[in-house]
């Protein structure tokens, strides 16, 4: 099994910045990528960025330019870097790792509002 612990979410004016961290824990062996996605109420669950072992890195095109994901190996975390967040952004924004082995796992979701 593995964890996922999510944070770094909040309520934050336009223009400004988030950081979020997920932290992978548990039985970890061999994670093929990590990645956000989010999903605004009434809507679909959509990637927002992804980045492999290797650090080779997907963006959705609405977050290209303002949004940086990074992880750091050695502690299994993920991070997204948020900068110039507009109200569009508001979500709740869920981190995903992917294992070689077992599949798939998704955090319990941490949210962000964008609003003046």
């Amino acid at each position: 099994q593995v964890q996922l612990v999510e944070s770094g979410g909040g309520l934050v004016q336009p223009g400004g910045s988030l950081r979020l961290s997920c932290e992978a824990s548990g039985s970890i062996v061999r994670i093929r990528a990590m990645g956000w996605y989010r999903q605004a109420p009434g809507k679909q669950r959509d990637l927002v960025a992804s980045i492999t072992g290797g650090s080779s890195s997907n963006y959705a095109d609405s977050v290209k330019g303002r949004f940086t994901i990074s992880r750091d190996s050695a502690k299994n975390t993920v991070y997204l870097q948020m900068n110039s967040l507009q109200p569009e952004d508001t979500a709740v924004y869920y981190c995903k790792v992917s294992t070689v082995f077992y599949g798939d796992y998704w955090g319990q979701g941490t949210q962000v509002t964008v609003s003046s």
